[in-house]
Parts: structure tokens; C-alpha cells; sequence
């Protein structure tokens, strides 16, 4: 029997479109090539902003993926492609500034058992079995965002204090969350996702202990991984 694929949806494109960009981005960046290390920095110069004050990063940002109908994909209206655009942009400015002066990627896919998404690297900046509510606060801000411009900026304070703390974060789901976002009723769709991912984070036990639990943090899934020390 033939399976069917149904296909990607415009969400999903921007998440892989946005995946492919910085996978060669960060395989550039840590293999010290200039034109990725230059790219990173002009990049990095768009964090918080919006697309149009800096038109020379639209050569940097490729959406034609976006115009083309493989796999069965249809055309993306002129709506869905400015969402894109808008998404694609935050996103992988972000990436660019979580990533400076850092040796190791700080773009690492989203997976069962090790969790990368924002809400999950947001409470790997807190101590094991601890709810820091100063941090907490600032991803319950970006949720309340009114509004994209408004988002990044709170998001970029965020990224800064992951990149601190060396915390990797999935920025490709992160661009398919900002396409969505931008919809009548796509901000409370990523809250949700958020939320979700806050509790997906389970700190390690130390040897002889039982995984920490709290209200917060009862019932997530466990990795084998600890938080590295600021560099």
C-alpha cells in the first residue's frame, strides 16, 4: 500500500528553511570560515529590530525556498510569506547573537529526551529543584508580548542570558513559533508550546537522589545532561 505524505505545512517550511540556514552557519562559525563568521556578525546587528531597518541582512536571509511548491507544497500567499520573512528574520538573528564568541553550537534540535525548546532552556537557567522567579518572569513576558517587534526584544534579553550560561536552544522550532505567532490566535498556541516545554526540562538527580520535583516541574521527562558554568 502507498503512503501518502501530506504536505509540510507553512509552519513547518519555515522551521526547516530556517534549520537549513543555521546548520551551515554554525558548521561555518566553528570551523572559523570568514564569510560565516562576517555573516554571524551582520546578522547579530538585527537582533531585537525589525526587518525592514536593516535591509542589508534580506541577502543573508534566502526565503526563496519558500516560493517554490516541492513535495506537493502550494504557493504561499503574500500574507504567509511576510509572516515568514518576519519569523525567519527574528529567529536567525537570535541564533547569531546566542552564538557570538562561543565555541560550542548553541543551535541543537528539539528531541524526546533532551529538549531544547524555549521554554526548557529557560528552566535550565535555574538551579536544580529551584524556581527562579526573576527568570521565569522574563519568559512569561515574552508570552505577553503585544506584538512581534515587542517579542524579539524580549526574547533577545532571554538569549543573552542563555548564551551566558552556554544553554542551547532549538532556534528552528523557535522560527516555525514566530511564524505562528503572528495569527489570530497564534500567540496563545505558543504559550501553550512554551509552557509545555518549561515542564519538559528535568534536572539530573545527584547520585543517591531521587529526580527533583516540584509544582513547577512534576511530571517532565529526564535528560542526562547538567548546565555548563558560564564561560
Amino acid at each position: 500500500m502507498t503512503t501518502v505524505t501530506a504536505p509540510a505545512t507553512p509552519r513547518a517550511r519555515v522551521a526547516r528553511l530556517a534549520a537549513d540556514h543555521i546548520a551551515v552557519l554554525q558548521r561555518g562559525h566553528l570551523d572559523d570560515q570568514p564569510h560565516a563568521v562576517a555573516a554571524l556578525a551582520r546578522l547579530r546587528r538585527g537582533a531585537g529590530r525589525e526587518v525592514g531597518q536593516l535591509p542589508d541582512l534580506w541577502a543573508l536571509i534566502d526565503i526563496g525556498p519558500l516560493h517554490e511548491t516541492t513535495d506537493g507544497a502550494r504557493l504561499l500567499s503574500e500574507s504567509e510569506l511576510i509572516r515568514a520573512e518576519d519569523a525567519l528574520h527574528v529567529a536567525l538573528t537570535l541564533y547569531a547573537l546566542h552564538q557570538q564568541s562561543r565555541r560550542a553550537g548553541m543551535y541543537q534540535a528539539d528531541r524526546p529526551g533532551r529538549p531544547r525548546g524555549l521554554g526548557a532552556s529557560v528552566r535550565r537557567l535555574m538551579k536544580p529543584g529551584e524556581i527562579d522567579e526573576p527568570v521565569r518572569k522574563r519568559l512569561v513576558r515574552a508570552g505577553t508580548a503585544p506584538d512581534l517587534p515587542v517579542l524579539a526584544q524580549r526574547l533577545r534579553d532571554i538569549v543573552v542570558l542563555l548564551r551566558r550560561q552556554d544553554i542551547e536552544l532549538d532556534h528552528a522550532q523557535l522560527a516555525g513559533q514566530l511564524y505562528t505567532w503572528q495569527w489570530p490566535g497564534g500567540a496563545d498556541t505558543v504559550r501553550r508550546e512554551w509552557g509545555r516545554s518549561f515542564h519538559a526540562w528535568h534536572d539530573k538527580p545527584a547520585v543517591g537522589q531521587s529526580p527533583t520535583t516540584s509544582s513547577d516541574t512534576a511530571g517532565t521527562t529526564g535528560t542526562t545532561e547538567n548546565d555548563k558554568d558560564a564561560s
